[in-house]
């Protein structure tokens, strides 16, 4: 391996001076980045200091001179680091678009949402009829009221009859109020019925389940128009990160930015759900790549001790897109026009091309020392930087190695490394857990809603899921700050495991006990735990869970993305 190579030519003594960390993400040479622990703070937030340079190797050899390769240590200083007035532009340039991505993420809850529903008739009936004093229909129209079922808590939850749609797109001022879910006889009728009147309670007149009449029979295409959209973002991931780190993350932004304008434009001129499903797939492949790209920008973009903020608050901006969404679709009112209106924005990040540079990072990781040293003469000028600032000679060094090819790595080569390939491994497999548990939690949270009154309202509902992943962003902060990252990263997955183990095994054993009481103490314990009580503790370990794992997935992609060399990181 490279790395014994290099420390048999290095001597191997105990007082020889360790090799410099090659935070510009080089893979080769020596592998440096391999040998970390996982967990090892960056910057100064971990209280990490840069190691002293040994002495460069001769032009021409087979590595660059390591003074380049310390992008941290040596180039970013001589451009003035987080302070140049040109970086922070270009911060907060991949700050914006978060909100439009905000808009993007969460449409589906909208879109999507799978409304109250009866024959279509039955409205104009009761309304003849006229509604009990309770605000309920008579017995006989109750038949042809149908709701819709359980729902994790991103898409559908109970709630109060909003505003009144149907599948003709007709505003449904004819149809009286709907009432809160009642104890329903048989509703087998509702799916004998040719078309529906629908009780939308997103805000919306009209959405895509009642555009098609996605119910009874076709109800399961709702959930593959909603899968549609999860696949595109994994396989966008998978493909346009690679894609980043072989010809650059600036065109594969701007690509998938003219791309995510055709999709989702189209996605909103559909004219049929399978139209709709196949135009959502490309527009969140092409969504993966708008976020892949500008997360490793915002991360390049910075020294390793400013990394975790400048993360946080994109987060925080994606998160005020999704608080905004429910008045969104109030003034849209169609899912249309919603579509068309997340998808606009979008306009705005095609003038990236004339502002934004290729991320200097991933030039001089790739050894492309001619456009680096254009784009370090910009950064100057931008910055109104004097060249004699220059103390540690970069451009003397960066002219040597002008001739140099370029050299792209696959991420195959990590398996040759001695750490990294275990610690990238280790943290995939954390985030999957993460996220993928605190679905399970959201789901359990919202199987509840008939019963705890604070989750009988869709808007209740979508609040809830954005207050506990905005709570979990602000505890991940302050815990990030005091225990550093693999603190938190274990303090939260902790929690998340005790939430899962009190959730499946506290509750379902006092269950158990209550059925069978066998003892005195058992009967006790029965007669005290109502069924009332265990679904408030169930909310709570749901909610608790959702809270840690929501933070435990996040902060295991970061920790990912930091420790990743530069060349591979968006792979």
């Amino acid at each position: 391996m490279a790395i014994d190579r290099r420390r048999e030519a290095a001597g191997g003594g105990p007082g020889r001076l360790p090799p410099a960390a090659e935070e510009n993400g080089a893979l080769p040479p020596g592998d440096a980045a391999a040998s970390a622990p996982l967990g090892g703070r960056a910057g100064p937030s971990g209280g990490g200091d840069i190691q002293p340079l040994p002495a460069p190797h001769a032009a021409g050899g087979p590595h660059p001179s390591l003074l380049l390769l310390d992008y941290d240590g040596s180039v970013l200083p001589f451009l003035g680091g987080l302070g140049g007035g040109y970086q922070k532009t270009l911060v907060l340039l991949t700050w914006i678009p978060a909100l439009f991505i905000g808009f993007s993420q969460f449409s589906d809850s909208f879109l999507l949402d799978q409304p109250n529903f009866w024959c279509r008739g039955a409205g104009r009936d009761a309304e003849q009829a006229g509604v009990t004093g309770a605000g309920r229909w008579g017995g006989g129209d109750l038949a042809n009221w149908t709701s819709p079922p359980t729902t994790p808590a991103s898409t559908a939850a109970w709630g109060t009859a909003g505003p009144l749609g149907n599948g003709s797109g007709a505003d449904g001022g004819d149809a009286p109020p709907l009432p809160s879910p009642p104890d329903k006889g048989d509703n087998a009728s509702n799916c004998d019925c040719h078309a529906w009147d629908y009780g939308i309670r997103t805000g919306l007149v009209q959405n895509v389940v009642s555009k098609w009449d996605l119910v009874c029979d076709n109800a399961w295409k709702v959930h593959v128009a909603k899968f549609s959209l999860l696949v595109g973002l994994i396989f966008g991931y998978l493909i346009t990160g690679c894609v980043a780190d072989w010809f650059g993350r600036r065109p594969v932004l701007l690509v998938c930015i003219v791309s995510i304008l055709i999709f989702g434009l189209a996605v909103a001129l559909s004219v049929n759900v399978t139209m709709f499903s196949t135009l959502r797939f490309f527009e969140g492949f092409c969504l993966a790549g708008v976020i892949l790209t500008l997360y490793a920008l915002r991360i390049e973009l910075c020294p390793p001790g400013k990394r975790f903020t400048i993360t946080m608050v994109a987060s925080f901006v994606a998160m005020a897109g999704q608080f905004l969404m429910p008045g969104l679709a109030a003034l849209c009112r169609d899912w249309q026009v919603l579509q068309a209106l997340i998808i606009c924005p979008f306009l705005l990040m095609l003038l990236y091309w004339s502002i934004f540079p290729e991320s200097l990072r991933w030039l001089m990781a790739t050894h492309q020392f001619e456009s680096a040293k254009k784009l370090i003469l910009y950064f100057t000028q931008k910055n109104r930087m004097s060249p004699e600032s220059d103390i540690k000679g970069v451009m003397p060094e960066l002219e040597k190695e002008l001739s140099r090819r370029p050299k792209k790595v696959c991420i195959v080569k990590v398996v040759g490394t001695r750490n990294l390939w275990k610690n990238i491994v280790v943290l995939c497999v954390n985030s999957l857990t993460g996220f993928g548990i605190h679905h399970c939690f959201a789901r359990s949270m919202m199987g509840h809603e008939v019963k705890v009154p604070l989750l009988e309202n869709f808007y209740a509902d979508y609040y809830t899921a954005a207050g506990i992943a905005l709570a979990s962003c602000l505890a991940m902060c302050l815990v990030v700050g005091v225990l550093g990252r693999r603190g938190g990263l274990l303090l939260f997955m902790i929690l998340t495991a005790l939430a899962s183990l009190l959730q499946l095994g506290l509750l379902n054993l006092i269950g158990k006990y209550s059925q069978h009481p066998d003892s005195e103490l058992q009967l006790k314990l029965a007669v005290g735990m109502s069924d009332s009580v265990k679904d408030k503790f169930s909310v709570t370990f749901s909610i608790v869970g959702m809270f840690a794992s929501h933070a435990a997935g996040s902060l295991s992609v970061f920790f990912c993305a930091e420790i990743t060399p530069t060349v591979i990181r968006a792979q």
